[in-house]
């Protein structure tokens, strides 16, 4: 099948068209009165003059020539239906002061390699996403109000990069001693799922997921985590949960002594495990509890056997370019033309 890369091109064709009406368009020349030339000897047609007739026409069909060439005229030489499990998967991830605990670090053969519960997530996570390479995925954080990272992509080198630039906020302190940004570093759950709500609803494929991971209590935000969970329900979207810390909600964390040095102290972070199993079951998904390493990774290899649409796309491999089939005599031609006008004719057409 003949089709072309850029057919704006053949636009060209319309001052093409002008300038042949110019060259050969009917001239009303200036005469005068002579006698009749019936009884003088007639003469025949010279090869100058064929070449001054010819030689405008060859011109015009070399330029009309390169016009096509422009307009890259190709044929399909492999055109694929590939079918690919498809599904759309909005990660909703806590950015919450708690997600600074230290209860998910890796213990190595050279000792403890402390880990904050985010830098867990976020390795977690893209391996996830490397998983699935045909997946629509994006990426929602919240701490006191939810903030769209990545709206749902197949770019998942864009997303990964964007995934490893997330951070928890850090406390700022005004001259009072007071924290000034408390309202960032606490846990509005509602407004995290309804924004993930919002940002898949529209996507191309059927199945439609959210994981939506926290460590806390849902203590701020415009969106109560029961009025989200309706909205998920209505537009049929599936969200699982996971909480991450011990059900006792103490861990360890990283902080600063008198003296300025770090030090690790236990901390108190209360998980919410039963909005999370709400959400989870009132969705039909399913909740994980998590409180370390493997349980993590252990609740993302579940639900990347979740259940995917099939897409159809058609994939059009590869092309044979026709190009140089048409500007190669489109080139002799105009060459030709002007050649011969030059040195032969010597008349401007």
């Amino acid at each position: 099948m003949l089709d072309f890369a850029y057919p704006l091109a053949f636009l060209l064709l319309l001052p093409l068209a002008l300038s042949f009406w110019f060259v050969y368009r009917k001239r009303v020349n200036r005469g005068i009165v002579f006698s009749a030339t019936v009884h003088l000897p007639k003469s025949d047609s010279t090869w100058r003059s064929f070449l001054a007739n010819a030689i405008p026409i060859v011109t015009l069909l070399g330029l009309g020539l390169a016009i096509t060439a422009a307009a890259r005229p190709r044929t399909v030489l492999s055109r694929v239906a590939q079918t690919s499990n498809v599904i759309a998967i909005e990660m909703v991830v806590d950015v919450s002061g708690s997600m600074e605990a230290l209860d998910l670090s890796i213990k190595t053969p050279t000792g403890l390699k402390k880990r904050t519960r985010l830098d867990a997530v976020k390795d977690t996570f893209a391996d996830f996403i490397k998983e699935r390479p045909d997946d629509l995925i994006g990426l929602v954080t919240f701490g006191g109000y939810a903030t769209t990272r990545a709206p749902l992509t197949t770019d998942h080198s864009a997303l990964l990069h964007i995934l490893k630039g997330v951070e928890i906020p850090k406390s700022r302190i005004d001259k009072n001693g007071q924290i000034y940004n408390q309202e960032e570093m606490m846990t509005a759950i509602g407004d995290g799922l309804a924004t993930a709500c919002a940002r898949i609803e529209k996507s191309e494929p059927v199945s439609k997921i959210i994981i939506l991971l926290s460590d806390g209590e849902s203590n701020t935000g415009i969106i109560k985590p029961e009025q989200a969970v309706t909205i998920a329900k209505a537009l049929g979207i599936k969200v699982y949960t996971i909480g991450i810390g011990a059900r006792n909600g103490v861990a360890p964390v990283e902080s600063k002594d008198f003296f300025g040095r770090s030090v690790i102290i236990q901390g108190r972070y209360p998980l919410d495990e039963k909005t999370l199993k709400f959400i989870a079951e009132s969705t039909g998904a399913k909740y994980f509890h998590v409180a370390d390493p493997k349980g993590l990774e252990s609740a993302m290899n579940a639900i990347d056997e979740l259940e995917t649409t099939e897409i159809e796309r058609e994939v059009y491999e590869q092309y044979n370019e026709l190009f140089p089939l048409v500007l190669l005599p489109a080139l002799l031609m105009i060459l030709i033309g002007i050649g011969v006008n030059m040195l032969i004719i010597r008349r401007i057409i």
